[in-house]
């Protein structure tokens, strides 16, 4: 493992960062892996594909979408903190909130951001539940998932949490149409809009995609349903 392999990784794919950043993202790896041990975090272990695959893969979107400002962004099922601590290292304004349902991983986000020494807020909860709380009701610029969960789904989760006018991110991997044009309907229920959806390789012969949904109506109060009746019938 060595802070060359960072640079160069991310330099190849245009993306330099000062040496603070770089600083912070060897100390991402390096907790990240110790934590891995015991709490079931990823099954990427390689340093170089921790690097590319989690790193590379929550940072690239910024090609696409402006992070910059004081946005409000909430990270869905964060599991290991991907994409939010990435984007929260570049992008030091932005305001993050991490969701997971597992107690264990959000002790790992919380030492995550102590080492790193960046803030965020990090809550222990189911997303379907927590979104029908006030204080998270459509409260975000952007929400995002880096999930495999169909996109269908994820839109239930994740739009409740979107402002109008802000934007629901799915990260996903290659071969995304059929997905989408099955989501629409979806979509269209709870208040959203595709604006555009970006098809690239992070390296080669690894494909990923970026759906963009924008929220332009408020999501009716019925949604999201309880999980079990997201799980049996999609939108």
């Amino acid at each position: 493992m060595s802070i060359e392999i960072l640079e160069e990784c991310f330099e190849k794919s245009g993306v330099f960062l000062n040496k603070s950043q770089i600083n912070k993202f060897y100390d991402y790896s390096m907790i990240l892996v110790e934590w891995n041990k015991k709490v079931n975090l990823t099954s990427i272990v390689d340093f170089r594909d921790i690097v590319v695959k989690h790193f590379l893969d929550s940072i690239i979107i910024d090609k696409f979408i402006d992070f910059k400002g004081n946005k409000k962004l909430i990270d869905v099922g964060s599991g290991a903190g991907f994409p939010s601590i990435p984007l929260k290292i570049v992008y030091n304004n932005l305001d993050i909130t991490m969701l997971d349902c597992l107690n264990k991983r959000i002790l790992f986000l919380e030492k995550a951001l102590e080492v790193l020494q960046i803030d965020g807020e990090t809550i222990h909860g189911r997303a379907e539940e927590i979104s029908h709380k006030i204080e998270y009701r459509e409260k975000f610029d952007i929400s995002v998932a880096r999930a495999v969960s169909g996109i269908s789904n994820l839109v239930e989760f994740c739009l409740p949490y979107t402002k109008i006018g802000g934007y629901f991110l799915a990260l996903k991997g290659g071969d995304i149409l059929e997905e989408v044009e099955k989501s629409k309907s979806a979509i269209d229920i709870l208040g959203g809009k595709i604006e555009k959806i970006y098809e690239y390789n992070l390296i080669k012969d690894y494909k990923r995609s970026l759906v963009v949904i924008k929220k332009v109506s408020q999501t009716n109060t019925i949604y999201p349903r309880k999980y079990s009746k997201i799980l049996k019938k999609s939108l």
